[in-house]
């Protein structure tokens, strides 16, 4: 069975488009609710008037719905990497909810995510920085290590990450691994 990756809100798909083709044998789940970024995903992969006839590469599979919907019906320890790359940070207090990281959406992470799993993120905003210091390190279902600084080499960058460092903002990358 081949690997299977999910991303969490691809924006305009730089990333996505990168895993799917540095790494042909590892199946990826692409999630994004909002049509420009799914718009601008497909004008990448679907030459001009190809609309009706043009494949998608054979190891992506888009999720235009909400990603915790997707992980209800995902199998137990069925994904062996998460990428959240730069999420919407619901700065405001009273939007913590709204947060991909929260301690409520935990365990279903958890139940998904393989035994040895990583799970990918990164973000510029200081507010979303401190929140998931908090939440991950109140919890016992991955390891977390401190952040990276500057984004790892095998990470594909991504225009928010351009955005945030052309903007002067300080970007922290995490891997947290499922525990066995």
């Amino acid at each position: 069975m081949r690997a299977l990756s999910l991303e969490v809100g691809f924006g305009g798909g730089e990333h996505a488009r990168a895993v799917v083709a540095a790494h042909p044998d590892t199946a990826l789940i692409a999630c994004e609710v909002f049509d420009n970024g799914i718009c601008s995903m497909l004008s990448r992969l679907v030459p001009p008037d190809h609309e009706a006839t043009a494949k998608l590469p054979g190891n992506l599979r888009l999720w235009t719905d909400d990603a915790r919907t997707l992980l209800r019906l995902l199998p137990d320890a069925s994904l062996d990497r998460l990428f959240l790359l730069f999420p919407d940070p619901w700065p405001k207090s009273r939007h913590a909810k709204r947060r991909f990281v929260h301690p409520a959406l935990l365990p279903e992470l958890g139940r998904v995510l393989a035994p040895g799993a990583a799970w990918r993120l990164a973000t510029d905003d200081p507010t979303y920085q401190a929140w998931v210091t908090e939440v991950m390190g109140g919890q016992s279902l991955f390891d977390a290590p401190a952040p990276a600084a500057e984004r790892p080499s095998c990470w594909p960058p991504t225009r928010y990450e351009a955005k945030a460092l052309l903007a002067g903002r300080a970007p922290l990358y995490w891997t947290f691994v499922r525990r066995r």
